[in-house]
């Protein structure tokens, strides 16, 4: 079985529901206290064994670029101010991985991005990730990515993350339907009506997939909103190919996409930062 040593991280959506801050600043670059978003999944990646970071990008995405790479200015005046604690803090980031940027080509849509890493994954499995999920898991527990290695190691299948979510909120995402006997996806529908399905488990942005979803992506064409959809290949895929559900061990899925959503997930990073968490629970409960 194939060590997974690549992971794809899809960010070139616009961001329209941050505008105007994501005129000139990537959504994935918003911050969650001290570090950007699309840090935090790069972290959690190779915490899991990935060595190559494949980034799928657009045009707007420069700030992404720069800040895997040196600033060797900022630490000169580190250096020179002796703030060596934040100077080996900014010199780990551009080693944390190999880091490889594609533009997205070939249609709009998360499966449109997949697609585009095929040339640099080739016939490997591999991590793939949307850049405005996280998940945040507890002390003493692997990351969720190694978590999805994990069970990859253990059955040599797809594996798709997964989270309850209340079925008012369904329609949202791409929900899954398993096998009773086999634990096995059986369906994967892309933002589900509740005629469509009861099932309320949400398959989000973390997946571990096998080559053979490159196949069924370029056949697959585009769907809802005229674009190419992950879900739809998979979809396709599990006809014939054996997929997995992963659901999160002592952690939890937020999402970053929306305002709300943001600030929901920046409240629940700080509440648990060393620094931060007793004043802020003080001012919470103040307001």
């Amino acid at each position: 079985m194939r060590k997974i040593t690549k992971g794809v991280i899809a960010i070139a959506g616009f961001g329209t529901r941050f505008l105007p801050a994501t005129k000139t600043v990537p959504k994935e670059m918003l911050p969650i206290i001290d570090k950007p978003i699309i840090q935090y999944i790069v972290e959690e990646m190779v915490e899991a064994g990935v060595k190559d970071i494949i980034l799928v990008t657009s045009w707007q995405k420069r700030a992404v670029e720069d800040h895997f790479d040196r600033a060797h200015e900022v630490e000169e005046h580190l250096q020179s101010t002796g703030k060596a604690a934040l100077l080996n803090q900014l010199r780990r980031i551009d080693k944390l991985a190999n880091f490889i940027y594609i533009r997205q080509k070939g249609g709009r849509g998360n499966g449109a991005a997949i697609l585009s890493a095929q040339s640099v994954v080739g016939e490997e499995p591999f991590l793939a990730a949307f850049g405005d999920d996280l998940i945040k898991t507890k002390s003493g527990y692997p990351s969720f990515s190694k978590q999805l290695v994990e069970e990859y190691t253990q059955h040599g299948t797809a594996v798709l993350g997964a989270q309850p979510v209340a079925a008012d909120q369904a329609h949202k995402y791409g929900i899954i339907e398993t096998d009773p006997q086999t634990g096995l996806v059986s369906k994967l529908i892309e933002k589900p009506t509740r005629e469509q399905t009861k099932s309320t488990l949400a398959s989000f942005g973390r997946y571990l997939l096998t080559p053979e979803i490159f196949g069924y992506l370029k056949k697959t064409g585009a769907g809802k909103s005229g674009e190419i959809w992950l879900a739809d290949g998979i979809a396709d895929m599990l006809k014939k190919y054996p997929v997995r559900v992963c659901q999160i061990k002592g952690g939890q899925w937020y999402t970053t996409g929306d305002p709300v959503s943001y600030f929901r997930t920046l409240l629940a990073y700080s509440m648990d930062h060393p620094e931060l968490k007793k004043e802020l629970k003080e001012f919470v409960k103040k307001l």
